[in-house]
């Protein structure tokens, strides 16, 4: 087996509880692209669900899944339980993409996705200036192969290999993303 294929195939196999209790895993979603994005209901940056409800709406027939992953580990800006966490979303933003049980990014509680995700994509793309704004507050993170704050991306292709990661202030918007999605998008499933 390729080296690629098996990290695709453990990324695959990675044991996930979707909001609403149910038993997953990135299986479920074989042959499509998805984006995986740690969420946070009281960040600053927690308007970017619209964006990523929208581009959910566009272009879910073609075959992409928004997953949101909610995370408690930056100023504690999801502190809510998970139903208080799919009301939330459902009431302010209309998402209608799949939300999981909040876990961990970073840390020694670090979920196994999370660390799989980061060792295929070491480092996000771009400099946003989110990142250098938390560096000069002191709250940047330790290693740059970290997860900088809610809502960093990563693009996983449809083959199940992470194919990019972009900081969090890289919004659903942004040019790049979309070129990175559309490319994923137009790849054949295996």
């Amino acid at each position: 087996m390729s080296p690629s294929l098996q990290s695709s195939t453990s990324l695959q196999s990675i044991p996930l509880v979707r909001i609403d209790g149910r038993a997953t895993s990135l299986a479920d979603f074989h042959g499509k692209v998805l984006l995986i994005v740690n969420v946070a209901s009281a960040c600053g940056l927690t308007p970017q669900y619209a964006g990523l409800q929208a581009l959910y709406a566009e272009k879910r027939a073609q075959g992409l899944e928004i997953l949101g992953f909610p995370c408690n580990d930056f100023g504690a800006q999801e502190p809510g339980t998970e139903s208080e966490i799919a009301a939330f979303c459902t009431t302010n933003y209309g998402v209608e993409f799949p939300m999981f049980r909040k876990l961990a990014v970073k840390g020694a509680a670090q979920h196994p996705l999370y660390a799989a995700l980061i060792a295929a994509k070491p480092q996000p793309e771009g400099e946003g200036t989110l990142r250098a704004s938390l560096q000069k507050h002191g709250l940047g993170p330790v290693s740059p192969k970290d997860i900088v704050w809610n809502f960093e991306k990563f693009v996983v292709g449809r083959d199940g290999n992470v194919l990019a990661r972009f900081l969090p202030d890289v919004t659903a918007e942004d040019a790049t993303l979309r070129s990175t999605v559309d490319s994923a998008l137009a790849q054949r499933a295996a």
